[in-house]
């Protein structure tokens, strides 16, 4: 199996419990979306690549059709497979997808497209796409507007070296250097992810992978800031439910 990004490998090895209690899910409106432009009905054969603990997984198990997940960390598919049994589970990474070709009529990628954006992936989700088969990306994107959400950002940013990120928009790149896809075409949707601070902030933020991935000193360093950010600022301070802001952000490709 080709190798993933060092911090994808440790931080979500590392943190994988914490990535299920503090990710959140996702905009109950993606259904709709599943169902068009991606075409995801019941009995469709669909993969979520990169499927992480299983978030999205639970989303598409909705659509009635038929689900197989593909995650590279261990930890993680272990996670998913307890949690949605049913699911299968299969080790393989965006360049290797265990799959035979044509074989499915979607494609999704959650929170996950960004480590591994390149041609080469393109062409192996392409080759295990049934003809006009779609490709879909997904992102829960921080409301920066927010002033605490912009606070947690800026604790966070000084870590975050050249680890891969979709805000960059480099995960773009590789639509305009390969005729295999048309170009992503998008949807937004408003979302938040209500629960304890210690959840939706605490585990959130270090669940990400370039904190998950810091040697304790530093990790304790970012949680004790973020606990000062829970103590201190007014819309969090006492509070046991929060809702923090997301925009969902989803694109849908269609194969060439």
């Amino acid at each position: 199996m080709p190798p993933i990004h060092e911090s994808a490998a440790v931080g979500f090895s590392a943190e994988a419990d914490t990535y299920a209690r503090g990710r959140p899910d996702y905009p109950d409106a993606l259904i709709d979306w599943l169902r068009q432009p991606l075409g995801v009905m019941p009995g469709a054969a669909v993969v979520d690549l990169g499927a992480g603990t299983g978030k999205f997984t639970r989303l598409l198990t909705r659509t009635g059709a038929s689900v197989c997940a593909v995650e590279p960390v261990a930890a993680m598919r272990e996670a998913l497979a307890r949690e949605l049994p049913e699911v299968p589970a299969l080790p393989g990474t965006a360049e290797a997808i265990p799959l035979p070709d044509a074989s499915v009529q979607a494609v999704v990628c959650a929170q996950a497209f960004h480590w591994f954006a390149s041609v080469e992936a393109l062409a192996e989700i392409h080759r295990v796409l049934a003809p006009q088969g779609r490709l879909g990306l997904v992102w829960n994107v921080r409301d920066e507007s927010v002033d605490w959400v912009a606070a947690i950002s800026r604790i966070m940013a000084p870590f975050e070296t050249e680890t891969p990120r979709h805000h960059r928009g480099e995960w773009r790149e590789p639509f305009a250097r390969s005729a295999l896809f048309t170009l992503p075409e998008p949807s937004s949707f408003a979302y938040a992810h209500v629960g304890p601070p210690r959840v939706v902030v605490m585990d959130r933020m270090l669940s990400v992978s370039f904190i998950a991935a810091l040697p304790d000193a530093e990790k304790a360093a970012v949680k004790a800031q973020l606990e000062a950010l829970i103590q201190d600022h007014p819309a969090l301070r006492g509070k046991d439910t929060v809702a923090f802001p997301y925009r969902t952000d989803a694109y849908a490709c269609t194969r060439r």
